[in-house]
């Protein structure tokens, strides 16, 4: 079967900005168009190609740039090292800090207690092969996971330690995401600039009916997209398939 031309071409596009840097801009329809002697619609439908595939970004008025990579983060309850692990990455992490400080009234009615118990947090940030990808803020109430500050959670996984040492067994959780600005110091931390926008993936896991962990992870909005997959259903007797992907 005979190769489409905007197919060649699009492979030509991709050889030519696989070792260019994030933002560095790219022929236009036209440029293409005459250097390689084939319609503007050719062109077009070959850097659409590259567009949709997320290799190259389009600025209205300026042109087409390579993009930032994104990751595909699924919503499911695993950790941060098994989704990495699943990509060949090798997740790490730099613990940012861990302290003790007073239940809110918003974190008292989430975990059952009263305001002012102790709350356990865990602070880190998440890396993929020694990159930046995630702040986490992991709450646990302290008086079921007390010695928490004796576990290194740089090279301990913290879902083995409550798994292994503590007995837990996650059997639910809630996920909701939101959309925010990055603050000031977690730029600096995961190396973006000030003010860009954030993905805040707010985790709610339970074991046997309990609250046991509320997390939040903040990802840098340009290197990442959720993915969710909807199960079929049946509507007035027709199954429905579908795939649900949410991009910044």
């Amino acid at each position: 079967m005979t190769t489409p031309k905007y197919q060649e071409l699009a492979d030509e596009l991709r050889r030519q900005i696989a070792d260019a840097s994030i933002g560095t801009p790219t022929e236009s329809e036209r440029q293409l168009a005459d250097r390689t002697g084939v319609s503007r619609m050719t062109a077009r439908r070959a850097i659409d190609e590259l567009v949709r595939s997320g290799q190259l970004t389009r600025e209205v008025g300026r042109g087409t740039f390579v993009a930032r990579p994104t990751m595909s983060v699924p919503l499911q309850l695993s950790s941060f090292t098994e989704d990495m692990a699943a990509r060949g990455l090798v997740a790490t992490s730099r613990v940012l800090g861990l302290e003790v400080i007073p239940a809110s009234d918003h974190l008292a009615r989430l975990f059952g207690m009263d305001p002012g118990e102790p709350i356990t947090l865990l602070s880190r940030l998440r890396l993929a092969d020694g990159a930046p990808m995630a702040i986490e803020r992991s709450h646990l109430r302290t008086a079921v996971f007390p010695g928490l500050e004796a576990h290194d959670f740089e090279r301990e996984s913290l879902y083995r330690v409550l798994g292994e040492d503590y007995g837990v067994r996650f059997d639910a959780g809630e996920q909701v995401i939101r959309a925010g600005i990055v603050r000031d110091e977690d730029a600096v931390t995961l190396s973006v600039p000030t003010g860009v926008p954030v993905l805040e993936l707010v985790r709610t896991t339970a074991s046997q009916g309990s609250v046991v962990e509320w997390t939040i992870s903040t990802y840098p909005a340009s290197r990442f997209e959720l993915s969710a997959q909807i199960q079929p259903i049946t509507v007035q007797g027709s199954v429905l398939r579908s795939a649900l992907r949410v991009r910044d």
